[in-house]
């Protein structure tokens, strides 16, 4: 049975931080790129970012670069997202993913269960 464990979500002031892990079982991690989409309310989802489990090769929307950094342990089978000055808008239901490449991370094959990241202002 796939399994993709999301944790580490909360509450947070604007400025803050978190880490966002994903705990995958099920599947061959390391022939799957593994992210994370968010959704708020009233909007659309959106891909943040992923990372290739084989090769170590990155993706981040513009809207998080160079605050979020995202990482593979392979070893553990788990996918970390540090997210460093949060802003309001970071506010979402955060959904661990998995797909077959990068390039196919905007329809992954797997979805986790979300975890909220609230930052207050």
């Amino acid at each position: 049975e796939v399994q993709l464990q999301a944790s580490g979500g909360g509450l947070v002031q604007a400025g803050g931080s978190l880490r966002l892990s994903c705990a995958a079982s099920g599947f061959t991690f390391d022939d799957y790129a593994i992210g994370w989409f968010r959704q708020a309310p009233g909007r659309e989802r959106e891909r943040v970012s992923c990372v290739s489990s084989s090769d170590g090769s990155t993706y981040y929307a513009d809207s998080v670069k160079g605050r979020f950094t995202i990482s593979s342990d392979n070893a553990k089978n788990t996918v970390y997202l540090q997210m460093n000055s949060l802003k309001p808008e970071d506010t979402a239901v955060y959904y661990c993913a998995a797909s077959p490449s990068i390039a196919n991370f905007y329809d992954p094959d797997y979805w986790g269960q979300g975890t909220l990241v609230t930052v207050s202002s």
